[in-house]
């Protein structure tokens, strides 16, 4: 069978041919530029803990050396301290990172990727699919006609993939706009990302009312300048005022010495594709998205996409098409983005829209500093990841059915498993096989070897009705689990989100629920699986 066609080689791209090729699936990825990214320092990404846990485990390295994980969040207002965060295992915290590192992670592992090509140099410019495949025609020095079975578009805001196939892209431009610089410094926070909010120093006007300070490796800080609406330009001597003014009153006074690296304007847009596929063709990413006012980030979301259209285009791609599979897709990503970008737009006029509000509500100040640190750390409305409770791909009317930690649809906890060798591994280390995983609460078996347990109780009957699964299933046992009960059984989708959760062994109920998340429900199979997970237990 043909290739998956990847148009665009940026961290959602990029991450989305690793994941393809993971799950046996060959790609190619048309890469405009040369086959590297230019260093930016002041072009960096903020990656939430799912965010993290997927590319490391994509790419087999880990992340860390590359970025930096913040101890700390504090928002200030004025010279009040308003709220502080300190992070730890618990609460692990976000990872900072220069995008021009993330991609070079991302194509160190796919340069040892058999199953991966990278085309550079070549331009996208026609597309032509039919049933069986799509047709992609790229110009540039690598220019050529190339055959693959479903194309992608990862290509970013002006997407080429989206325009040729005529989707809409409608929202809001320039919501927000933000000088940016990258620097070496000294500042008082070595190792915290603070939002400041109404600076003491700040000039008369809106123009310096809220910087973000943000740290990185080797001592370099990413510094952000909320500026007022409009289209004025942000010249190099209006950013060097705005380093230096911003320095001193951080500095009590005193500026201490500094290199800038990097400057730019980041503008901020809202828009959401109208579909997000046409056919073989889909989109992903900023192609499919825009979003980052308040804080909020958008590439978290692209790669959640990635994650999502993985599995299912892997399961097409090896057992043929499977129309609802793909278009749960569209219905669970776009969804999820339209709901972080609703809550964006409504709290946006009542954080950007003066004083007069805080005479009416009281404390609100307060409560928009928290709004606004919701967003950056990634929690809340602002910030959360989204749940996909109204999936097409959720079972309905299971008896057995019982409530946990994690609501049904949302990402699964990371907790410690026995895997099926008997090793002890985190449960998102099992993600992204393309299996699904059905996961047994089972106090006390972390004590004894596997060997022990897994002939006894409850285990031969659940194993037996495992492997009457109706897609390949990987069986793990956890000592427990956030709000479950001991026996209680977890069906999980290969991208980590929750099927459901059962009240012990139900084979029948189990397998409904994983022909539901694979697209379609048969109440016949159901019942067989029943029949032979009680034979097998025999």
């Amino acid at each position: 069978m043909d290739p998956v066609i990847i148009a665009g080689a940026g961290p959602v791209g990029l991450t989305l041919a690793l994941a393809l090729a993971r799950q046996e699936v060959p790609c190619v990825v048309l890469d405009e530029g040369p086959g590297k990214d230019e260093p930016r320092p002041a072009r960096t990404v903020v990656l939430r803990e799912e965010a993290v846990a997927l590319v490391e485990r994509l790419t087999g390295a880990p992340l860390t050396g590359l970025g930096f994980r913040w101890a700390g969040w504090r928002s200030m207002r004025r010279k009040q301290v308003t709220r502080e965060v300190v992070f730890g295992d618990i609460d692990p915290a976000p990872l900072h990172i220069a995008q021009h590192e993330l991609t070079g992670a991302l194509r160190t592992a796919l340069a040892r990727e058999p199953l991966v090509k990278v085309a550079v140099d070549s331009r996208l410019v026609s597309i032509e699919q039919e049933s069986s495949g799509v047709t992609a025609h790229t110009r540039g020095a690598g220019g050529t006609w190339w055959r693959g079975s479903y194309l992608v578009g990862c290509d970013g805001p002006r997407s080429t993939v989206r325009k040729l196939q005529d989707i809409r892209f409608p929202g809001r431009t320039a919501v927000e706009r933000y000088a940016v610089a990258a620097l070496r410094t000294e500042l008082p926070w070595t190792d915290e990302a603070l939002l400041h909010r109404m600076p003491p120093w700040r000039t008369s006007g809106p123009s310096a009312a809220e910087v973000v300070g943000r740290p990185l490796p080797n001592g370099v800080w990413r510094l952000d300048w909320l500026l007022p609406p409009g289209k004025d330009l942000v010249t190099p001597e209006m950013l060097v005022n705005r380093v230096r003014e911003t320095l001193t009153g951080w500095g009590d006074g005193a500026t201490p010495s500094y290199e800038l690296l990097d400057t730019g304007v980041h503008t901020v847009h809202h828009r959401l594709a109208r579909r997000w596929r046409v056919g073989r063709v889909l989109l992903a990413g900023d192609a499919a998205h825009l979003l980052g006012a308040l804080g909020t980030h958008g590439l978290d979301e692209g790669l959640r996409d990635a994650d999502n259209l993985a599995w299912k285009l892997a399961l097409a791609w090896h057992h043929g098409p499977h129309e609802a599979l793909l278009d749960s897709y569209q219905k669970e990503r776009r969804t999820a983005v339209a709901a972080r970008l609703r809550a964006a737009d409504q709290v946006l006029p009542l954080l950007r829209g003066g004083g007069g509000l805080r005479s009416y509500v009281p404390g609100s100040a307060r409560g928009h500093d928290a709004l606004l640190a919701d967003g950056h750390l990634g929690r809340g409305a602002l910030g959360a990841p989204g749940t996909y409770a109204d999936s097409p791909l959720a079972p309905e009317h299971l008896a057995g059915e019982v409530s946990v930690g994690t609501p049904p649809g949302a990402p699964v906890s990371d907790v410690q498993v026995t895997a099926e060798d008997g090793t002890f591994v985190r449960l998102r280390d099992r993600l992204g096989r393309g299996a699904l995983l059905v996961l047994l609460i089972a106090p006390g078996t972390g004590v004894w070897d596997r060997k022990h347990w897994v002939t006894a109780g409850v285990m031969p009957r659940l194993a037996a009705a495992v492997t009457a699964l109706p897609h390949r299933a990987e069986l793990l046992v956890a000592e427990s689990y956030p709000g479950a009960g001991a026996h209680t059984v977890l069906l999980v989708r290969p991208d980590g989100h929750l099927v459901t959760a059962l009240s012990g062994v139900r084979p029948a109920d189990l397998y409904a629920a994983a022909e539901a998340a694979l697209g379609g429900a048969t109440r016949v199979a159901a019942e067989e699986a029943e029949a032979g997970a009680a034979a097998g237990a025999r």
